[in-house]
């Protein structure tokens, strides 16, 4: 397991340098952050745009491949160089990684938890009312976009805090900072509930569908049969013996999941005014903002492969079989 481990790692590290190498020259080639200095009254001189982009290595007169080795002498150092307008890419990813990855964890544990139960609940009761419309609301849900989803979400928030003539559920924002203690803890708490069902229901949705065809597989499968003829209560056998193999299937999807998850949780900061690195991405673009970019596509390709590795891993634990010493 040890060496299997080393390897995953190996490539991993390998595969977000050349990810991050391609969207950092991606970027520099299409954005113009020279943009940001135009159109100003008064005019700048364009050599003093020409000093201030060189200064945060954004300047498009510098050859691409030299920006590029400039920007990479950095990352390996840590410093992931300025933003467009000089501040510090290392300062703004302290502030927002926290804010995103609180987000991702919890809309990932809580929606594929859930929705494996969900699926594997649909399967032992198939073709009844229960499967039908769970089968129903999981294509509903995989059909309305995400930000679809939010807006409705913050639509209904709002129609119900002017219902009972008060703020029940937060809808923007992440906490109030005037609060402290445990009313801050719990405002907090509160702040999370619309922008995790947003997460939540296209992961739970997406992980019915596949658990309840995987449980359906192994449901008549001799191994359950000879469970249940050896003593075990069909809870017993369901749980530890369908389940478990039919969780097997569900697990290499982990990563590729998680994949989405990130797509989904970039309208979900930008519409519930929650300042991760999704929100992040999507001012940068507009500030034609290279190196924020860049850093932004680091962090996701550093999230996706660490799924892709714990997935390796969840795998590993449930099949015996694909496991390497």
């Amino acid at each position: 397991m040890g060496t299997y481990l080393l390897r995953r790692l190996l490539s991993s590290v390998i595969l977000v340098a050349i990810a991050a190498s391609l969207a950092y020259l991606l970027a520099a080639s299409s954005l113009n952050p020279r943009a940001n200095y135009t159109g100003r009254q008064p005019p700048i001189p364009v050599g003093v745009v020409d000093s201030t982009l060189s200064e945060y290595n954004l300047n498009d007169k510098t050859p691409l491949l030299e920006r590029y080795g400039t920007w990479v002498s950095g990352v390996v150092q840590g410093d992931f160089g300025k933003t467009w307008d000089g501040g510090s890419v290392n300062q703004q990813m302290g502030q927002r990684v926290g804010v995103s990855l609180r987000l991702l964890l919890i809309g990932t544990l809580l929606g594929s938890t859930l929705g494996v139960a969900v699926g594997a609940f649909a399967a032992i009761r198939q073709y009844r009312i229960s499967d039908r419309a769970i089968g129903v609301a999981s294509f509903v849900v995989m059909a309305v976009p995400v930000f679809v989803l939010a807006t409705l979400l913050t639509i209904g928030a709002t129609g119900l805090n002017g219902a009972v003539g008060h703020t029940l559920i937060e809808y923007t924002g992440e906490y109030n900072p005037a609060l402290s203690g445990v009313d801050q803890l719990l405002n907090r708490l509160n702040h999370l509930i619309l922008p995790t069902i947003s997460l939540c229901l296209g992961q739970i949705a997406f992980y019915s569908r596949i658990q309840r065809n995987m449980m359906l597989d192994v449901l008549g499968q001799d191994f359950v049969r000879t469970a249940q003829a050896k003593g075990l209560s069909r809870r017993t056998a369901l749980v530890k013996h369908a389940l478990r193999t039919a969780l097997i299937p569900s697990a290499t999807y982990f990563a590729f999941a998680f994949g989405t998850m990130l797509t989904g949780a970039t309208f979900t900061e930008k519409i519930f005014g929650w300042h991760g690195m999704g929100e992040w991405l999507v001012e940068s673009i507009q500030h034609n903002d290279t190196n924020a970019v860049a850093a932004v596509a680091l962090f996701a390709a550093v999230c996706v492969l660490v799924a892709g590795v714990l997935s390796d891993l969840l795998v590993a634990a449930l099949d015996p079989r694909v496991r390497v010493s």
